[in-house]
């Protein structure tokens, strides 16, 4: 299949690609805290967030959906997934993933077609076809819409729109569909600018490969990901407010009264628009076990110094000591709940 953008041909992005044993080179990347503490955050979130930018992947679900995933979690990445309606239908349970792991799903289209090819009744089956997927696996309404190659008319733009659509091209491109090697997609993302939305694709190891930098780069400019407007199409905070003005809140302490013989005090040292750290620190026994929980729909996405397991919900998290210390913390996406901050239900001994 081939792309059409202003009047050259462009191959569409594969569809699936081997997954590699990659995350644990991947995972050396990841910033450390002060006091040596191991944090699995976001290169950008050591910086303020004076700018928002749009990290957009275009045709999944595919079987390389849930490695996609892993990655923008280790990395504290919220992107927003344009998805190809069969592929959902296909594949609901990674759909579903993708907004479990706190991502933002849109609307690409039934099957990647050349939609300024159709009849204006044809592009609202299609795109209603679509949203009903996307809705049915993830339990979330499109309210973003990339046309198939970038390919648009007034027909089109006038369907979209009467479904609540906004329809979203890209400013920069990153070449992956064109077999850009890893350094080259970097160089490309390196263009954006605040408000600006970036071309990637599911499926492409070296987009995966090159995140990491990605987030680099865009923190040392003091960029963060943003979600994409539905008012506007540009890249906005997380909640759809401008960049802060003011440092945000740095919480307060959770101690529960001492149950099994220790006490577990939680802070939340870091607030940025989409995520917060928190650091538990645990007092009167050397091995411990500690129970967490967040508010849904919030999610723990990442964790250091110590074991940890969750319940069936996912939203309670038990941590065990694990050798590395008597404080341990973890990073919580909050998935449009900006207000709840996790709590700690118990520490026991043992």
């Amino acid at each position: 299949m081939y792309a059409s953008i202003g009047g050259s041909r462009r191959p569409s992005a594969p569809r699936t690609s081997r997954l590699t044993v990659r995350l644990a080179v991947l995972a050396s990347t990841v910033a450390l805290i002060a006091a040596g503490l191991a944090v699995a955050a976001t290169p950008s979130s050591a910086a303020t967030c004076n700018g928002y930018v749009g990290l957009t992947f275009d045709d999944g679900p595919t079987g390389s959906t849930s490695a996609l995933l892993s990655v923008l979690r280790a990395n504290g990445v919220r992107a927003t997934m344009f998805n190809v309606g069969q592929n959902v239908q296909g594949n609901q349970s990674a759909a579903r993933a993708q907004v479990d792991a706190g991502m933002w799903v849109a609307n690409h289209s039934w099957n990647h077609a050349h939609m300024t090819s159709m009849s204006q009744s044809q592009m609202q089956s299609d795109l209603a076809q679509t949203n009903s997927a996307i809705q049915s696996a993830t339990g979330v309404r499109p309210q973003l819409f990339r046309p198939p190659y970038g390919e648009t008319n007034s027909t089109l733009q006038s369907v979209a729109s009467s479904l609540g659509l906004r329809q979203v091209i890209w400013d920069v491109d990153s070449q992956d569909w064109n077999g850009a090697s890893v350094s080259q997609i970097v160089s490309n993302a390196s263009r954006l600018q605040a408000g600006q939305v970036i071309l990637m694709h599911d499926g492409i190891q070296n987009t995966r490969d090159a995140i990491p930098q990605i987030m680099a780069n865009l923190s040392s400019r003091n960029l963060c990901p943003g979600m994409i407007s539905p008012s506007t199409g540009r890249a906005v905070a997380p909640d759809g407010t401008p960049p802060p003005t003011t440092p945000p809140p740095t919480g307060t302490p959770t101690t529960p009264p001492p149950t099994g013989g220790c006490t577990a005090t939680a802070t939340t040292p870091n607030v940025w628009g989409d995520r917060y750290n928190t650091s538990v620190t645990v007092q009167g026994a050397s091995n411990w076990t500690v129970v967490v929980a967040v508010t849904a729909p919030q999610r723990i996405v990442t964790t250091w110094n110590g074991s940890p397991s969750w319940d069936s919900t996912g939203y309670v998290m038990t941590m065990r000591s694990n050798g590395s210390g008597n404080t341990f913390g973890f990073t919580t996406m909050m998935n449009g709940n900006s207000g709840a901050r996790a709590q700690i239900r118990s520490c026991t001994t043992g």
